[in-house]
């Protein structure tokens, strides 16, 4: 008879994850880039050039950087974030990390508790949602338009825990291209944001990891380029643009707060193999691999949003996508994206059901997300079109007689 381990789980334990069998055939979900686009002949010189060069460094924990990570591509960050985004910084600045996400896991180390608030866009990242809730945190969700996060709104909820004798432990925003609405903040808005963190003394924390994936190429300069506090937390990743396998972000601040997250980073430092692969590839060829996945994004996008009207109609709301991997859908409200969720799964369609991706989940039923970064056009058409068919049968939606409703989603732009 086996251990019940079971009966000796942690509180933190309690859920249990499903066993992973395979991505169904249509997959509208997580933040995965085409395999094509993976530089896969440039990395593979570049790991053997590195483990030649290198390799012996790998005998000591962080080589010989120290625990924030592999010099010279903390140096080639600061000079990419100079060039794309304003923000001058120096390597000390710079925490290399497992991810952005664990760079967000470490900024929640530092400042929250339990019973603390934070403030964060109403439709909002799934994985940051999770997070805080798992800490037991109250998080105030701050409506959205085309732009992002509104400042009213914003002011409003800064106002009203002042009142209360309450201040967010930080305001958290994805200003460029906005996880998952796709909006991309203005300048003038960025900087009423500064204004209001400083007027009610609340730190910014500055989630950037798809601000390169801007379809034109231009993008405002980042929050932190524009705060002259230093009370702007950053964090960026190689993920959405290079491979979301390879697990290398970054976390930007002053060294008053590194030097308290160090400590937190209980993992003897993130994978050096990747760092030193990085470094070597990215400074030569950075920016022209990300001028190629824009034009391949930004079909990708049209592809999904043809599919969308062809075969939902008027049915379907959305903003066309500026830049990014994902879109941002509402349907009828008598559509519960989670039951499609279910179904859809079921005949091998995946999406994100809007209850995910939003502060109130139940108000939100009627929208989904939609990745368009991994599938193929071919896959992303055949797949709206089953995902029609399927909303159909559960809902009712798209109406039909004799044809589906041909037409521009509304809202679409």
């Amino acid at each position: 008879m086996a251990f019940d381990f079971d009966a000796r789980l942690s509180a933190a334990a309690a859920s249990k994850a499903a066993r992973f069998s395979g991505y169904p055939p249509y997959h509208f979900v997580g933040g995965n880039i085409d395999e094509p686009t993976v530089p896969a002949d440039a990395l593979a010189d570049a790991v053997g050039k590195v483990v030649r060069e290198f390799g012996h460094d790998l005998a000591k924990y962080g080589m010989d950087s120290g625990p924030q990570g592999h010099l010279p591509l903390r140096e080639f960050i600061c000079d990419c974030l100079k060039r794309r985004t304003q923000i001058d910084i120096t390597p000390d600045e710079v925490l290399l990390t497992s991810g952005s996400l664990q760079a967000i896991d470490l900024v929640n180390k530092l400042l929250l508790d339990k019973g603390d608030v934070v403030l964060l866009e109403a439709a909002n990242y799934a994985g940051s949602l999770s997070r805080l809730d798992a800490l037991g945190v109250e998080y105030q969700g701050i409506d959205l338009d085309q732009d992002g996060m509104c400042m009213e709104g914003l002011e409003r909820a800064l106002s009203a825990l002042a009142s209360s004798g309450r201040k967010p432990k930080y305001i958290y925003t994805i200003p460029t291209i906005q996880n998952p609405t796709g909006s991309v903040m203005p300048v003038e808005r960025r900087r009423e944001m500064l204004t209001l963190a400083r007027a009610y003394d609340v730190p910014i924390f500055e989630d950037d990891c798809y601000a390169d994936l801007v379809f034109s190429g231009e993008r405002p300069p980042a929050i932190h380029a524009l705060d002259e506090d230093r009370r702007v937390i950053y964090c960026g990743t190689f993920s959405k643009t290079i491979a979301p396998a390879l697990r290398v972000g970054y976390l930007v601040a002053p060294w008053q707060v590194l030097s308290s997250v160090l400590p937190l980073k209980t993992d003897a430092g993130s994978g050096a193999l990747e760092q030193l692969l990085l470094a070597e590839y990215l400074p030569d060829n950075f920016d022209d691999h990300v001028a190629q996945l824009l034009p391949m994004l930004n079909a990708k996008a049209s592809a999904l949003c043809d599919a969308l009207d062809e075969h939902f109609g008027d049915c379907v709301a959305y903003d066309r996508p500026v830049g990014g991997i994902y879109l941002w859908v509402s349907l009828p409200e008598n559509v519960d994206t989670d039951r499609l969720y279910q179904a859809a799964l079921e005949q091998g369609v995946e999406i994100n059901p809007g209850s995910q991706w939003t502060v109130d989940g139940a108000a939100n039923r009627h929208r989904m997300r939609l990745c368009f970064g991994h599938p193929a056009i071919e896959t992303i058409r055949d797949g709206i079109a089953k995902l029609a068919d399927i909303c159909f049968e559960e809902f009712g939606v798209p109406v039909r007689s004799g044809n589906v409703q041909r037409g521009r989603g509304q809202g679409s732009r």
